[in-house]
């Protein structure tokens, strides 16, 4: 550098000696100041002619080789940097990279030529986004990100975040999970039975949970005979979710004698941000779990539930301590409001609508005002609103339109045989009531009603009838009911248990002699389930076209006949005596909506099946309404059949 400034002195040298000799020729010769000036000019102006491009040709030297120097100094720090770097031309193919890029990505010349989606994957669309995206190469992670120059080339940064990951990774699977588990038929199983065998048999139970805990670094806890804390890390979670907790097979297999085999509900709390968070959202999951029958395990997260188990049928309590609790509190409610309406889901059936009018009776019996509200169109029950209306009068159905109109804050609005908002008669008059009293039978589902005032709800019962039955037991003396209201209980306790045969226990045989002391008639009864020969002819048509597919019968149809409302149940209870069938979808539309019905033995639970495709019910008894086509529908059935005979 110092060659290249030392060149500059030769033109300042010229300059100065020509302006020494001009100063001394004037003042030699003063005579000639005007040829001396002229020369000076002539000298200067060629000096400085020459020092410009000298200087000129001088600097572009000197910053060319500083160019040069940086460049250098930029390519050698860029190979050498001590993180990946590449860079790809405007079409993303790869045309340099650096050596730790080689060192610890790839090698040789196995890159150059290939594009960043080869190498990337589809994380390459990504890499351009503010602060870049992960991506794993080899065994490591890396944050990767990339600028475009104005040359069009992409320069493409790889940051190793592998310890980070890890430590994050670290942290969720060490996270807490907490598990309720509880025993549900405990009670059931020890009843009657000797001392010694009553030992034996908590040994096995304790021995299986043993078991279960000893390949986890978690911890058990027996709250009571039947109910049993464990506390387990997030990483033993996943393997005991991918066994589908494999616990409530090795449950079933645990007897006490000739009585029923254990079933366990499992609660499980995931992802809550302290240990006391984790054992609420696994309260919430056991309870849901027991509002499905038991013999389940429910994950709580944030987003919701998700189920695994569930193809017992629920277990039966013999006591009934809680209907008498449940009479009393609904009887005290009754007696402090002025007016009682009574309602039930969609297209309402024999079950809905007969739990609802004996009630209506009941209350009325003791000096309260109460109606029963529904759709007096559209109902699959207009056979029971005859025959109520004909022995007990017609004042006793209102509208939803006069129901809206009516209710006021002091009255009382209970719902019949559903606990799903979303398919009551009348979504905006429950929305209006401010007190709510739920009577329901199904398997709790998510969405359920949350603000009851009392939620009477027994999964293991047959029917809502046989649920309002035992209430009116617990009324007291002053409460009667009428034989026709008694016949509508009996009509849909029938319709529930296909004549007492499906879900019919001892409390459902219990109920129904008492419906008979009333004066129920079941000659009476079974007119009811009379059909109409355009319904019988339909429901012929859907059973003629059912298919067979994995041991289910599906039979569909395009006809918009309004039998079918009457017609696909049936048929679809029918499809269930073909040798084989382990459960049967009815698939039809209405009113641009195709509707399910799914009917099933016990061993099949069509409950998960239509809760996969939005519906839901029982676990033999189940439905779902669909947007869309029949042969869409047809397949959405299915697809979920397949994924349901996977999973178990």
């Amino acid at each position: 550098m110092k060659k290249r400034l030392q060149i500059l002195w030769i033109p300042l040298g010229i300059l100065g000696a020509v302006s020494l000799a001009a100063s001394v020729l004037f003042y030699l010769e003063k005579s000639s100041v005007a040829a001396a000036a002229a020369a000076l000019v002539l000298l200067c102006v060629s000096v400085i002619f020459v020092m410009s491009a000298i200087i000129d040709r001088n600097i572009t030297r000197y910053v060319t080789g500083v160019d040069r120097d940086i460049m250098k100094t930029i390519r050698e720090e860029f190979y050498d940097y001590p993180e990946p770097i590449l860079i790809a031309d405007d079409a993303e193919v790869i045309i340099w990279y650096n050596r730790c890029f080689e060192q610890n990505i790839f090698g040789d010349d196995r890159v150059y030529g290939i594009t960043l989606a080869e190498l990337l994957g589809s994380a390459s669309s990504r890499i351009g986004a503010e602060g870049g995206t992960t991506v794993k190469l080899l065994d490591k992670y890396y944050r990767v990100s990339s600028k475009k120059s104005a040359s069009g080339l992409t320069i493409v940064s790889f940051i190793d975040i592998s310890e980070h990951v890890a430590l994050e990774q670290e942290f969720k699977a060490s996270r807490k999970t907490v598990m309720i588990i509880a025993v549900d038929n405990y009670e059931e199983v020890l009843q009657n039975s000797k001392e010694s065998d009553k030992a034996s048999f908590r040994a096995q139970i304790e021995k299986m949970f043993e078991h279960f805990i000893e390949n986890t670094n978690g911890i058990l806890h027996r709250l009571s005979s039947d109910r049993f804390y464990c506390v387990i890390e997030e990483r033993h979670l996943g393997p005991i979710i991918e066994r589908r907790f494999d616990i409530l097979d090795e449950a079933r297999s645990i007897s006490l004698g000739e009585r029923s085999n254990v079933t366990l509900s499992i609660g499980v709390g995931r992802g809550g941000k302290t240990l006391a968070e984790s054992e609420t959202l696994a309260r919430q999951a056991l309870d849901m779990c027991l509002g499905r029958g038991g013999d389940q395990a429910a994950v709580k997260t944030e987003n919701g539930f998700e189920f695994f188990g569930g193809i017992s049928k629920g277990v039966e309590k013999s006591d009934k301590v809680k209907t008498r609790v449940i009479a009393t509190a609904l009887k005290e409610l009754a007696s402090n409001c002025e007016n009682i309406y009574i309602m039930g889901h969609r297209l309402a059936d024999f079950d809905c609508l007969g739990a609802s009018a004996a009630l209506c009776g009941a209350f009325r019996s003791m000096g309260k005002n109460a109606w029963c509200v529904l759709d007096l169109e559209k109902n699959l029950a207009k056979s029971m609103i005859d025959h109520l209306s004909e022995r007990c009068g017609r004042d006793r159905f209102k509208t939803i339109f006069e129901a809206k109109a009516e209710l006021s804050d002091n009255d009382l609005l209970i719902i019949c045989d559903t606990h799903n908002p979303d398919i009551l008669d009348s979504k905006e008059l429950y929305e209006q009531a401010k007190q709510v009293v739920v009577i329901d039978h199904h398997r709790k589902m998510v969405n359920h009603i949350d603000n009851a005032v009392v939620f009477f709800h027994e999964p293991f019962a047959s029917s809502a009838c046989e649920m309002a039955a035992e209430l009116i037991q617990y009324f007291g003396p002053e409460c009667k009911i009428s034989s026709a209201e008694a016949e509508a209980l009996m009509a849909g306790i029938m319709l529930d248990t296909k004549n007492f045969v499906m879900r019919a226990g001892a409390r459902t045989f219990e109920a129904a002699a008492y419906l008979k002391k009333l004066g129920a008639d079941t000659v009476t009864v079974k007119r009811l389930f009379a059909d109409s020969l355009d319904t019988y002819r339909e429901k012929s048509v859907l059973i003629q076209s059912a298919k067979l597919f994995h041991g289910c019968a599906i039979a569909s149809t395009e006809s918009d006949s309004p039998d079918l409302r009457l017609a696909a149940p049936q048929a679809a209870d029918e499809l269930l005596g073909i040798a084989g069938v382990k459960a049967s979808f009815v698939i039809y539309r209405i009113d641009n909506i195709s509707y399910i019905s799914a009917r099933s033995l016990d061993s099949f639970n069509v409950q998960l099946i239509m809760e996969a495709i939005g519906g839901g019910g029982h676990q033999t008894m189940a439905g779902a309404q669909l947007e869309m086509p029949v042969e869409e529908a047809e397949q959405k059935v299915r697809d979920a059949i397949e994924d349901f005979l996977v999973k178990t």
